[in-house]
C-alpha cells in the first residue's frame, strides 16, 4: 500500500528465466502489494523460476496456453491486476532493462493524484545511449516521437518506453480489447490516454541493454515504427472528423461514470 492505494506490479513475461529473479529482487514490497507474472507461453524455465520466487514474494502466476503476443499479454496482466483490487498498476518488464528502484517515483505521481499515467523515460536525462541502446533505435525513437508529438500536440520525450504506471480509472476506461496484440499496443494505449484526457507524467529512467534483455529485431522494429505512424495518422483523422478508428472511441476523463470494463470478457 502507498497512501492507502493498493499497488500491483505486472510483468508480461516471455522467456525471462535469466532476468526475472534479478528484476523481482529489486522491488520494494513495502510499497508494492503483489506482482502478477503472465507467462506468454515461454519455452524456457520462466514458470519454474516464478514458482520458486513465489515462496518468498507475493506473486500471482498465469501462463497462456498459446502465445498471444506482447499486447495480448498486457491485456491479461491488467485484467488480473484489476481483479486483485489494484488502485495503481505498474508494468515492469521482467528482462531487467528497467530498474524497479524507480517504482516510488512512478507510484507517487499517481497516488498523490497529480497524474493518471506515469512513464519512465529513457530519453530524459540522456540515459538511453549511456545504457547501451543501439544508435539506430535511438534515432528511430527520436524521429517517431517527433512525428507523434506533431500529430497529437503532446510534448513527450518518448512514446516507446515499457515502464508505465496507470491508475485503476485509466484501465477501466480505455477500450484495451480493441487494441493490437502486437507491440504497437503500447502506442495505441498512450494515444488513448491522451484522447481520454488523462494526465501524463514522465520520470527520468535509466536503462540497460545487454545480452539477456529482450529486444525486437530490426525487421519487427520497422513494422512497429510504421504501426506507430499509422496510429498517429488515425488520431489526426479522428481529430479532424475524417474517420474515427474503433480504439479511439473513448469517453473523456471527466465524463467517466461507471467503469468501461473493456477488458471483460477475456478472449476465448
Amino acid at each position: 500500500m502507498f497512501l492507502g492505494k493498493r499497488v500491483t506490479v505486472v510483468m508480461p513475461a516471455y522467456n525471462a528465466e535469466q532476468t526475472l529473479r534479478d528484476t523481482i529482487s529489486e522491488i520494494d514490497f513495502e510499497l508494492v502489494d503483489e506482482v502478477v507474472v503472465v507467462d506468454d507461453c515461454s519455452v524456457d524455465r520462466t514458470g519454474a523460476i516464478t514458482a520458486e520466487l513465489a515462496h518468498t514474494y507475493p506473486i500471482h502466476y498465469m501462463k497462456h496456453e498459446a502465445n498471444l503476443g506482447y499486447g495480448g499479454n498486457q491485456k491479461t496482466c491488467y485484467r488480473r491486476a484489476l481483479e486483485l483490487g489494484a488502485d495503481i498498476v505498474v508494468m515492469v518488464h521482467p528482462d531487467y532493462q528497467y530498474t524497479p528502484r524507480l517504482l516510488p517515483a512512478l507510484v507517487g505521481a499517481l497516488a498523490n493524484d497529480l497524474y493518471d499515467v506515469a512513464l519512465g523515460s529513457r530519453i530524459l536525462g540522456g540515459g538511453a545511449l549511456r545504457g547501451g541502446m543501439p544508435r539506430y533505435k535511438y534515432v528511430a525513437n527520436r524521429l517517431l516521437t517527433l512525428a507523434e508529438n506533431l500529430g497529437t500536440g503532446l510534448k513527450l520525450s518518448e512514446y516507446h518506453t515499457g515502464y508505465r504506471a496507470f491508475t485503476r480509472q485509466v484501465l477501466e476506461t480505455l477500450p484495451l480489447n480493441r487494441n493490437s496484440n502486437d507491440f504497437v499496443f503500447d502506442n495505441q494505449m498512450l494515444i488513448q490516454c491522451h484522447r481520454a484526457g488523462f494526465r501524463i507524467a514522465e520520470v527520468t529512467c535509466p536503462t540497460a541493454y545487454f545480452a539477456g534483455a529482450s529486444s525486437i529485431n530490426f525487421r519487427r522494429s520497422v513494422t512497429y515504427g510504421f504501426g506507430c505512424l499509422k496510429v498517429t495518422a488515425q488520431y489526426v483523422a479522428s481529430r479532424l472528423g475524417i474517420h474515427e478508428a474503433p480504439f479511439l472511441q473513448i469517453p473523456a476523463r471527466e465524463e467517466v461514470g461507471t467503469p468501461h470494463r473493456s477488458l471483460w470478457p477475456p478472449p476465448a
